[in-house]
Order: structure tokens, then C-alpha cells, then sequence
């Protein structure tokens, strides 16, 4: 079982990997549901620990849909955060009908230097997530898919989730359950649905706030729960 663990500035990172964290999700304005940090945080957090960062590419909040431009400034950050060392890149754009926009893939995932891609929640928004699920899975580039498997929060959405990562084990894709886990009930949910991975920001966080700090001991005692289950 992997454990990814939002982190916002370097004292997520050097706490997250201090209390078990497998991996990193490197990201700015989590109240907006993640952006992309600024590329000094990228190369200090890259230097400072030894799990993998994989890093937000999103340049606004107003939507996954973008326009040329914004996949312009896209393309600008996935080089730049290739040239800092990161282990991955997490991105995703729609189509203004709801459907991944292949567009936008064909110009950016040229540019990832063979690192992993995480699809992020834009997932959430698609019209069929099934359908979006079989267009993924043409994109060996794209490892995994950041998903609450629908609008509702993942511990709310065990049926949905299930599904998809049963779908998702004829592929390469894996399936990363996130937004809205609990440290409470969280083996049962991962018994329930078959997930070999969860994604957690605010639930390790002091008074479960998004712009709290990480608490140590919540993290440490996560981590512990889910080391049982590995």
C-alpha cells in the first residue's frame, strides 16, 4: 500500500518523508485544489528528500478547461520541473464537453522526459469516467489516476471506486484514491475497493485544516495502519 502525502512548502516535505509517506505531491493554494509551486520550492524539496516528488502542473483554478495559452505555460512548467529532478508530474485538462482532452496530452506528455504522469481530479469532472478510463490507458506515460471516482468524497463512492480500479487492472493505469479520505475506517475502505494506493492532505494535518501544518503523530500512525496492510 503507497502513501502519498500532500506537502505545500518544505516543512510538509521534510515531515512527510520524516513520518512514513511514500511519496510526495508537491503543490501550491491547496484551498484551490493544488497548483502549480513555484520551481525554487521544486529544487529545494527535490534536494531535500529522497522519496518521489511528483509535482502539480495547473495554472489556474477556473477550470480544467484550457486555452492555448494556458497550455503554453503548461509546457513552460513541465520543463522546467523536469530540468529540477522531480520523479513526476501531475496534470490533466477537459474538453469544454467533458471528455480528456487528447489535445492538450498530444502537447504536453512530449515534454515529460519519460517521467510518471499522474491524471489529477479532473478526472472527477468527466462526463463518463469509464470512458475517460479506456482514453488513458493509451497514454503509457500516464501511470495513475488521482480519484474520489465521482463528485462525492472517496470514502463516500466505495462502489464507484471499486469499479474503476477493477477496470483499471487491465491496464497499466493504477488507480490513486483521494479527497475526502479519513484515518478513520481507511483499511475498511481499502478492503472494500482494491486500492494499492491513497493520496492524504488535510486529514494528517493539525485540527484537519488545509493550511495547518502536518501533524507528525497522525501521519506516523496512518502510515503505521497502512504498513499493516502492505
Amino acid at each position: 500500500m503507497k502513501l502519498e502525502v500532500i506537502a505545500t512548502c518544505m516543512d510538509d516535505a521534510l515531515t512527510a518523508e520524516a513520518n512514513g509517506a511514500d511519496r510526495l505531491e508537491l503543490i501550491t493554494a491547496i484551498t484551490e485544489g493544488g497548483l502549480t509551486p513555484g520551481i525554487g520550492l521544486v529544487e529545494r524539496v527535490v534536494q531535500a528528500v529522497r522519496i518521489p516528488v511528483f509535482v502539480m502542473v495547473r495554472p489556474h483554478s477556473r477550470s480544467f478547461v484550457y486555452a492555448e495559452h494556458d497550455i503554453d505555460t503548461m509546457a513552460s512548467e513541465i520543463k522546467a520541473i523536469v530540468r529540477a529532478g522531480a520523479a513526476g508530474l501531475v496534470l490533466g485538462a477537459l474538453t469544454p464537453a467533458g471528455k480528456i482532452d487528447e489535445q492538450a496530452l498530444g502537447r504536453l506528455l512530449p515534454l515529460t522526459g519519460g517521467l510518471q504522469v499522474t491524471f489529477h481530479r479532473a478526472f472527477d469532472e468527466l462526463a463518463d469516467q469509464h470512458e475517460g478510463l479506456q482514453t488513458l490507458m493509451k497514454y503509457p506515460q500516464i501511470t495513475r489516476i488521482l480519484t474520489s471516482a465521482g463528485p462525492r468524497p472517496a470514502m463516500e463512492s466505495v462502489k464507484e471506486m471499486a469499479e474503476l480500479v477493477a477496470a483499471a487492472k487491465k491496464s497499466h493505469l493504477t488507480i490513486l484514491a483521494g479527497s475526502g479520505l479519513t484515518t478513520e475506517g481507511i483499511a475498511a475502505f481499502i478492503a472494500r475497493t482494491g486500492v494499492g494506493e491513497v493520496h492524504f492532505g488535510s486529514a494528517v494535518r493539525y485540527n484537519k485544516s488545509n493550511l495547518a501544518p502536518i501533524q507528525p503523530s497522525a501521519l506516523r500512525r496512518l502510515a503505521d495502519d497502512l504498513r499493516q496492510i502492505r
